[in-house]
């Protein structure tokens, strides 16, 4: 497995790798891997010759500094995964590659990134469009692959790469889950134990809506409520949103279900009495009634 850090170095290979007639899949991330990540990597597997892996902690989606401070860097045990997992190549940038002095440049997607976590988190979507850009044009992959627990930065970046003509296909995987239901996150080992037990109320709440809808109830006002009282019953579990919204255009849903409908919950695990962090968690699942 290589390891690259330059944008250069890697457009070169990515045009070598074109000119050999070879595919090529990358799986960009943050770091601090999992097994969600991984399922990224095998799907990739399957749909290319190539599989590349991106480390990077983006520092301009955060819109809270001491959130990027706490961000989990584990490189070694990143590149240990990458290497298990069959990864191809990983590349590793550090931030001025990425950011060049004077850089001046965003790529932002408006109206799919004003709801939900574009609202909680101002500037967050434009920060990631912009460095998906970039790792774009530096792997110049024909595939990349992004998982459905960040849903709408799923539908952010598909929209992206369709607006500016991009060659890539924009690949959506399935969400990963722990035993007990708990998304996968590389955010869930800032927990601790009892915000990690009381954490599994996002699933709950899901699970609850799914049961509702599974037995008639069509009311997104009755829905949006019992999915509010599920996460009322963890004390340390603070509600950002619990919305439901069309998974095409994110669009607010009707009073009425009638159609698949996207419910999305992002919630703050708060530090318990001893101190610790404030940890925030997202998770979704498509409601299908009839």
């Amino acid at each position: 497995m290589e390891v690259i850090r330059g944008v250069r170095v890697l457009q070169a290979r990515a045009d070598a790798e074109r000119a050999a007639g070879r595919r090529v899949a990358l799986v960009p991330t943050m770091g601090a891997l999992h097994a969600g990540h991984l399922s990224l990597v095998e799907l990739a597997r399957q749909r290319a010759d190539r599989v590349w892996l991106s480390i990077f902690v983006n520092p301009a989606q955060f819109d809270d500094p001491l959130d990027l401070a706490r961000y989990p860097r584990v490189m070694d045990d990143d590149l240990e995964a990458c290497r298990k997992a069959g990864v191809d190549l990983v590349f590793a940038p550090p931030a001025q590659e990425m950011y060049p002095e004077g850089a001046d440049t965003c790529v932002e997607v408006t109206a799919l990134a004003a709801p939900l976590c574009g609202g909680s988190r101002p500037g967050h979507f434009r920060g990631v469009t912009t460095v998906v850009a970039k790792l774009l044009s530096a792997a110049r992959p024909q595939l990349a692959v992004f998982g459905e627990k960040d849903f709408q930065q799923l539908a952010v970046i598909r929209r992206m790469a369709r607006d500016l003509l991009l060659d890539v296909e924009i690949l959506g995987a399935p969400i990963v889950r722990e035993p007990d239901g708990l998304a996968l996150s590389s955010r869930n080992r800032n927990l601790d134990p009892e915000a990690r037990k009381q954490a599994r109320v996002l699933v709950a709440a899901l699970d609850a809506a799914e049961a509702l809808v599974a037995a008639g109830e069509r009311d997104s006002g009755r829905l949006l409520a019992r999915v509010r009282e599920e996460i009322g019953q963890a004390p340390r579990a603070l509600l950002d949103y619990a919305e439901l919204r069309d998974p095409e255009d994110l669009g607010e849903a009707p009073a009425r279900l009638q159609a698949p409908t996207l419910l999305a919950l992002a919630v703050h695990m708060e530090p318990g009495p001893d101190g610790g962090e404030r940890v925030r968690l997202i998770d979704n699942r498509v409601l299908r009634p009839g």
